[in-house]
Order: structure tokens, then C-alpha cells, then sequence
């Protein structure tokens, strides 16, 4: 990874709050910094969590989230967005339309890389995405971002079509290319015995990254680094198909640095490039 001593970059994520640090915004900042990029944060929802699971998630009015974004971005304006756990389809709304009002009121923000983690489920199978929300996400969110980068379980319920194999990996990820043209969509298989991620682009291609399976229970909160990686490699202005490499080869990294930590899945050493 390069990095510059000028004036950094800012991203924003746009997520939920995990105590434990695996996951969400306090992950997402991590990994930002791993790349040099300046990193600011609008909490979605407080969640009660450790590496043993969720416990509680406690969404936050949608209208302070807004008010964060807003004040944010009049003063800190950014060059990338991340969009991880939602909550509620009050907060999948609120997004969606603070999305289009950067395109609106800034011609030029409308290439703004702006990725988005589908965060449904966690890891240890609590839901962190309610069904109105899936919906809200479907009809009106996916239309505001230009990326977006689920794993199978995610694909298969955004797809609505079983996702258990590559090839109907590639046919859930065509479908959702059909009805969203415009998006960039990276089916990640991190969980996978052989982690084939798979890239579509807006013009059809396919791409496939293979990888190496990391045998650790170290593995909470690999969603939200890819990501997030994702989004930053973007920003530094790597082209799609080495922005996607770069981020697999940033998570398997954080796989093979953890520290070990937790009774459960624990997190990953996301600044391990700084070490």
C-alpha cells in the first residue's frame, strides 16, 4: 500500500456501532486508516455485541442520523461512502435520500464511489435488517449506490433465487445486474471451503479472484472490511478488478494478523499494513 503526506482523503461509513470493535463503524474507521484516508462516521444503530454474538440492536431516530450526514458533509465533504447495517427501513429511507441529495445539489458527486455492505444477517445469525427494510433496501437504496458486495447468504436473499454454488452465484449476480444496470456487484466467498469472490460490472463482465481459505475463528467482521477496503481502494483510484484484488489481499491480511481476542469469533488485526 502507497501512502501520501498530503491533506488526506475523508470517507464516510454509514453504519452500526459494535462495542466490540469486530464490526461496523469503530471496524470501518480501522480499515481507513490502514489506507491512509482521513475516516468519519454516522452511527445507524447501537447493537449490545461481542465476539459470543449479537445480544440487543437499538436503531437510532432516523432523523438525527440525517442531521449527522447533513452537518458532516457541509464541512467534511467526502470522497467515498460506505454503507453498512441499516436497521430499519426508516434508516434504508433516510439514506437513500441523503444519497440523492448529494447527486442533486453536487453535480459532482454523482461518480462518487459509494459501496454498499447488504449487512442482513450477522455472522452468529442474528438479524440486523428487518423485512421492511430488505424491501426499502431492494426498491429504493440499490438505485442510489454503484457498488455493492454480499456474501452468498446476502446475494440469495437480495436475488431471491438459492446461492449455493459458483454458478448460481454468477446467475443471482446477472439477475441483479438486470435490474440494476448500473451496478458493480462482488459476491464475496470468504466462508467458503475455496474463496472464489466474483466481480460483475455494469457492462456484464465477470471476474473471478480466488483465494486461499484461513483456517481461524478470527473472522468476525470480514463483510465490513472488505468493504471498506473496497471503497478505499476505489478512492486512491485504483480501477475496479485491482480495487476488488487489493481489498481480498487487505482482509486475508487482517485474517492471518489477528490477535486472537474473544471467546467466540473474534476480530481481525485490521492495521496490520501500519504494523
Amino acid at each position: 500500500m502507497t501512502y501520501s503526506s498530503s491533506k488526506p482523503h475523508t470517507a464516510v461509513t454509514i453504519a452500526g456501532f459494535d462495542p466490540s470493535s469486530g464490526a461496523g463503524i469503530t471496524a470501518d474507521l480501522q480499515v481507513f486508516a490502514a489506507h491512509g484516508l482521513f475516516g468519519t462516521s454516522a452511527i445507524t444503530a447501537l447493537t449490545v455485541q461481542s465476539t459470543l454474538g449479537v445480544a440487543a440492536v437499538h436503531p437510532v431516530e432516523a432523523v438525527t442520523l440525517r442531521h449527522a450526514l447533513d452537518h458532516l458533509t457541509v464541512d467534511l465533504p467526502p470522497k467515498g461512502i460506505k454503507v453498512g447495517m441499516l436497521a430499519t427501513s426508516a434508516i434504508v429511507e433516510t439514506v437513500a435520500s441523503f444519497l440523492q441529495s448529494l447527486s442533486l445539489n453536487q453535480p459532482e458527486n454523482l461518480n462518487l464511489p459509494i459501496v454498499l455492505d447488504p449487512v442482513i444477517l450477522s455472522s452468529s445469525g442474528a438479524g440486523l435488517l428487518d423485512p421492511d427494510g430488505l424491501r426499502s433496501l431492494q426498491e429504493t437504496l440499490l438505485n442510489r449506490v454503484n457498488w455493492i458486495t454480499p456474501n452468498w447468504q446476502e446475494l440469495a436473499l437480495l436475488a431471491e433465487r438459492p446461492v449455493s454454488n459458483l454458478g448460481e452465484a454468477e446467475a443471482a449476480l446477472n439477475l441483479l445486474g438486470k435490474r440494476y444496470p448500473h451496478l458493480s456487484a462482488v459476491a464475496t466467498a470468504g466462508d467458503r471451503e475455496t474463496p472464489i469472490d466474483l466481480l460483475r460490472t455494469p457492462n456484464g463482465e465477470l471476474h473471478q479472484f480466488a483465494g486461499q481459505h484461513i483456517e481461524t475463528t478470527s473472522t468476525h467482521g470480514t463483510g465490513c472490511a472488505f468493504s471498506s477496503a473496497l471503497l478505499s481502494r476505489l478512492i486512491l483510484g485504483d480501477t475496479p478488478t485491482a480495487a476488488v484484488a487489493a481489498a481480498k489481499f487487505y482482509v486475508e491480511g487482517a485474517l492471518r494478523n489477528a490477535p486472537g481476542v474473544g471467546h467466540g469469533k473474534g476480530p481481525m488485526d485490521l492495521l496490520w499494513p501500519l504494523r
